[in-house]
């Protein structure tokens, strides 16, 4: 009822690009968000999609973040892991020419799951370098084959808890960072908060599920107030985060 009520909310408050006045934030939506360009690479996308789907195959799972409002046991089969809590195709299409456009070199991802999103951050660009990070042993050892057998080589899953892997990262900086990986207010605000020195003027922070509860909201908007935080875009279903300075601060809603 929470996220219908915000929804309803949502609608009244957005805008499509006829509503953004900063040439930054209109490029981004006519050129990325409503690119209508029917990429090649869709259809690797589709398809790696399509055999989760067909996978039955059982897997336990060691959850960290803020539990699955779907299943009630660890176990679980993959086509239904891929149907209830994957990232869906649109959404992993969206992802792809996000990051097709602004070429990131070094992205992080938090949260590997099945690697439908890992899958469209490496193929956006082929000289992106991508660390994910990965709770679940089983899940990070299930993804690493399936990326594997759909050719993905630029991505590198760190198993673990996030609290033990952030601070060994070794990158400087990222230019792309995918958080979703725990639905959660203080788990949210925690990693955002480890790993905003590492964002440079033209970084991206996207956060999946932001009206997830009333405290992944609360996390959002907190995030927006940040001191390095300039431009933000509420999507509905993703936040994004930009640092850029020569931006004015300011916040949008829009409808993709």
């Amino acid at each position: 009822m929470f996220q219908i009520i915000q929804y309803i909310k949502f609608l009244f408050k957005s805008t499509n690009q006829h509503g953004v006045h900063s040439p930054f934030v209109y490029d981004l939506v006519t050129k990325c968000f409503y690119d209508k360009t029917n990429y090649p690479d869709y259809l690797k996308l589709k398809s790696y999609r399509a055999l989760l789907l067909k996978n039955k195959t059982p897997i336990t799972i060691t959850d960290f973040g803020s539990g699955s409002r779907v299943f009630k046991s660890s176990e679980r089969h993959i086509n239904a892991i891929a149907k209830n809590s994957g990232t869906p195709l649109k959404r992993a299409q969206l992802l792809y020419r996000v990051v097709n456009y602004f070429k990131p070199k070094h992205s992080l991802e938090l949260g590997t799951s099945l690697g439908i999103a890992t899958q469209a951050i490496a193929l956006g660009h082929s000289k992106n370098n991508i660390i994910s990070l990965e709770g679940c042993p089983n899940s990070s050892k299930f993804t690493s084959q399936q990326l594997s057998k759909a050719h993905i080589k630029n991505v590198t899953i760190k198993t673990g808890e996030f609290e033990t892997n952030l601070p060994k990262l070794k990158e400087k900086s990222y230019d792309l960072i995918f958080f979703d990986g725990n639905h959660n207010k203080e788990a949210t605000l925690n990693y955002f908060n480890m790993l905003v020195d590492k964002a440079h003027n033209d970084s991206v922070f996207i956060f999946d599920d932001i009206y997830w509860s009333k405290d992944m909201l609360e996390a959002w908007e907190q995030i927006k107030l940040h001191s390095k935080v300039t431009v933000t875009i509420d999507t509905f279903f993703w936040g994004f985060i930009f640092f850029r300075k020569e931006q004015a601060k300011e916040n949008f809603k829009l409808q993709l």
